[in-house]
């Protein structure tokens, strides 16, 4: 297992939480890293842990009982959840307790929030913390978001633990930031702790893509039906749609067109998909969902985009390609990471496109918000002449675009590969 890393400032907001007491909120997609941080920042501070698992209530209660009753100033059992909330309160010293995984004792339990939230305003013990965590992040949203749910209003603050940058699996993996093929390596596994394992020093990024997506039985061989089954999203018109976008249908109509069915019908499928955080909708810079139909779907996790750009559709033909071949689709998957990794640099940042251009990134110029900063991003080391020409084009470019008639003096920039030691 790699040593904890980063998470500075999720310990920081635990932390916080903790001394103010009530109900705390944690959700992230599966395996980003949210049990290990709360079993990690729990041992530090003392708190209780638990988490839930899959079966009949009884069996749930049994569990989140044996792993806690240490801890308790009582042996009585309990027998429903408000009996076990009641246990809590016997404790005479403020206490810290973690339910991780809820969703599985709500889908068993469907009164459970509501029981949770007649004991949270009525006998939460004063300074005493409780902390509900859960990979869906669909399930999260409707328990605590929704304005209709027993639970809606009552957490002090929702944490959303987030994939971990560059930087920080440079740092947990031993490798050296300002190399390509470390960044290259990155865009296999994403800012997920748990394929960061399958790093080891001294292999490149070949060996680590056939380790995890074309070996026999490889790790992520199963992984996106794992995340669709934790996100509540079943069928295989979701698989179908990720297949789509996966090889570069990025529009509503092209993904309608591919999966053979009206435009209208995929709505709700694609709603359900960003609300699982599993795609992306793109705009273009200056314009929002009311005024533009120039609307973009990418897959947000570089490991799934991965799965889909490259490993779904050359499973079949990988080990016959030559080496040259594997690495120019890793270097091209990585360069879509990498523009990404651009973009996130600069806030309010996008990318713009109309018919026949676009901007890889535009963005209020840090330097003076009131003019723009429209930047070419490449994923190679360029030469003095090659930039120069590129910024050139660049100009030409922008001045075509009808983004030109409101910003008239942006600044411009080529953004290559050079660029990764900024990402550090």
């Amino acid at each position: 297992m790699l040593d904890f890393v980063n998470r500075l400032r999720e310990k920081e907001e635990l932390t916080r939480a903790a001394a103010r007491g009530g109900l705390l909120v944690v959700f992230g997609r599966r395996r980003v890293g949210k049990s290990r941080l709360l079993r990690q920042w729990l041992e530090e501070d003392g708190g209780l842990y638990t988490q839930a698992v899959e079966g009949p209530q009884d069996l749930q209660i049994q569990q989140a009982h044996d792993d806690i009753r240490a801890r308790l100033p009582t042996e009585i059992q309990p027998k429903t959840w408000p009996e076990f909330f009641e246990l809590l309160a016997l404790h005479k010293k403020p206490w810290i307790l973690c339910i991780d995984e809820f969703p599985y004792l709500t889908a068993t339990s469907p009164s459970l929030p509501s029981q949770l939230q007649r004991w949270i305003d009525q006998s939460l013990p004063k300074g005493c913390l409780l902390i509900l965590a859960g990979s869906s992040t669909q399930m999260m949203n409707s328990l605590f978001l929704n304005r209709s749910a027993p639970l809606y209003g009552r957490a002090r603050k929702l944490l959303h633990v987030r994939p971990m940058d560059y930087a920080a699996f440079c740092g947990a993996c031993g490798l050296k930031p300002n190399q390509p093929d470390s960044f290259e390596q990155f865009s296999l596994v994403g800012g997920i702790p748990k394929y960061w394992e399958f790093v080891e020093k001294g292999r490149d990024q070949v060996a680590l893509a056939e380790e995890l997506y074309f070996d026999y039985a490889p790790y992520m061989e199963q992984e996106p039906l794992r995340i669709l089954r934790d996100e509540g999203v079943a069928g295989t018109n979701a698989l179908a749609v990720l297949e789509a976008v996966g090889r570069g249908a990025e529009r509503p109509s092209e993904i309608a067109a591919r999966l053979g069915t009206a435009q209208t019908n995929l709505s709700r499928l694609l709603q359900q998909l960003l609300d699982a955080s599993v795609l992306e909708r793109e705009l273009p810079y200056g314009e929002s969902l009311r005024s533009t139909k120039k609307v973009l779907y990418r897959i947000a996790d570089p490991a799934l985009r991965f799965w889909f750009r490259v490993r779904s559709p050359h499973q079949s033909r990988w080990h016959r390609y030559p080496l040259e071949e594997k690495l120019k689709l890793i270097h091209d998957h990585a360069s879509t990471v990498f523009e990404e990794t651009c973009r996130a640099r600069y806030p309010e940042s996008a990318r713009y496109w109309e018919k026949d251009l676009e901007l890889d990134l535009v963005a209020p110029d840090p330097g003076d918000p009131k003019r723009l900063l429209i930047a070419e991003v490449k994923w190679r080391k360029l030469t003095a002449p090659q930039r120069r020409q590129i910024l050139t084009d660049l100009e030409a470019k922008f001045h075509r675009s009808t983004l030109s008639q409101k910003h008239k003096i942006p600044r411009f920039e080529v953004l290559d590969a050079s660029e990764i030691r900024n990402c550090q």
